[in-house]
């Protein structure tokens, strides 16, 4: 187990240099079965992190972000957190005045992160395979930017089903209704 624990830290570590070697604007750690954003990386990183616009954490074990790794990152334009455990945002989020998409599809949100309405600049939302049953119908018609909001494989409500256009000016994903069975 801790020759498994090794290569992933060695793994990590790998793609944060190659990052930083190069000056690229991404910063890739999908995969990495990372728990907590590792904060040796924000050291390690400190020289390049205006210039990162993309970041993937698809896929790992993330139970929370912090206003920290949000801060940190402020330039971002492309935040992949896909495939991990997470059920809310930090407030921090609405000081992303670059972040054009953000993919939280297959995680644990009960309810549509309230933080990403007041991101001025959100262009795509994946919440795909949450647990989304409260959608804010009020906050989501205000986001002037938004294009697309996926809630496909969610239980949410009634309500969402009734942001049609030109009530709201994005697609909308939704699920098909499932068919009431008959008795």
């Amino acid at each position: 187990m801790q020759k498994r624990m090794g290569e992933a830290v060695a793994r990590v570590a790998r793609k944060v240099n190659d990052t930083v070697e190069n000056k690229t604007d991404s910063l890739d750690l999908a995969n990495c079965k990372l728990m907590t954003f590792p904060v040796g990386i924000y050291k390690a990183m400190r020289s390049v992190t205006e210039g990162i616009h993309r970041i993937s954490l698809a896929n790992n074990e993330l139970k929370s972000l912090t206003g920290r790794f949000i801060n940190t990152f402020s330039q971002l334009r492309e935040l992949n957190l896909s495939g991990n455990y997470l059920h809310r945002l930090p407030e921090e989020v609405t000081s992303l005045l670059h972040l054009r998409a953000i993919n939280l599809s297959r995680n644990r949100f009960r309810r549509f992160p309230e933080p990403l309405a007041a991101v001025a600049t959100l262009e795509t939302v994946d919440l795909e395979e949450n647990e989304i049953t409260e959608v804010p119908v009020d906050k989501l018609a205000s986001m002037t930017s938004l294009r697309s909001l996926n809630l496909r494989a969610n239980p949410v409500g009634p309500e969402a089903r009734l942001l049609v256009r030109p009530l709201v000016p994005f697609d909308l994903l939704l699920s098909p209704e499932e068919p009431v069975p008959k008795a």
